[in-house]
């Protein structure tokens, strides 16, 4: 497994090693040493082609996120929302999908989300706490001041995310 730094300080791009055959391929998701948290919580989310999920973060019980793709293919994306971080405000983007079976650790004060690029996608989230619907937050996907170059013309989002502001709209005590 190779763990590599991104622009964004601590967010990580994880490449595992693929042992692979005409059969098919085998890897290790998830091993703790290589992370820098124990990872709680793992939950599987399916998607359609089309469909944008984000940008979400958790202002209590912020979770850390090590995200994968177990079929199909994301554009996957993480935005720095930490007090004080130089790179506040800052996006990074990168597909994952089954074929390059790279991952993205995702560490606490970040929002994320992700477009589908395949016709369908199955993503696995290993979690450093539990989800805590209360206190989650939301910024617009397409907020010009983040930049996101999504890969997608017109997604298909839920209400709750057509109805997330910019950032610039949101109160400091609002975010992680």
């Amino acid at each position: 497994m190779t763990v590599n730094e991104t622009p964004l300080p601590d967010l990580l791009v994880v490449q595992p090693r693929v042992f692979a055959d005409p059969r098919g391929h085998f890897f290790e998701v998830y091993r703790q040493a290589e992370l820098p948290v124990p990872l709680l919580q793992a939950n599987l989310s399916r998607s359609r082609a089309g469909v944008l999920r984000g940008l979400h973060y958790q202002r209590q019980q912020p979770q850390a996120k090590l995200v994968s793709v177990v079929r199909g293919s994301i554009y996957d994306v993480a935005v720095d929302l930490r007090a004080g971080s130089p790179q506040f405000g800052k996006a990074y983007g990168i597909e994952l999908s089954d074929v390059n079976c790279k991952q993205i650790f995702i560490p606490v004060g970040f929002a994320h989300g992700f477009c589908v690029l395949s016709e369908e996608v199955d993503i696995l989230y290993h979690c450093s706490d539990y989800y805590h619907p209360q206190s989650e937050g939301g910024i617009a996907w397409n907020d010009p001041d983040l930049g996101i170059d999504w890969p997608v013309a017109r997604p298909f989002l839920s209400e709750k995310d057509k109805s997330n502001p910019r950032l610039c709209d949101l109160p400091r005590h609002l975010l992680p």
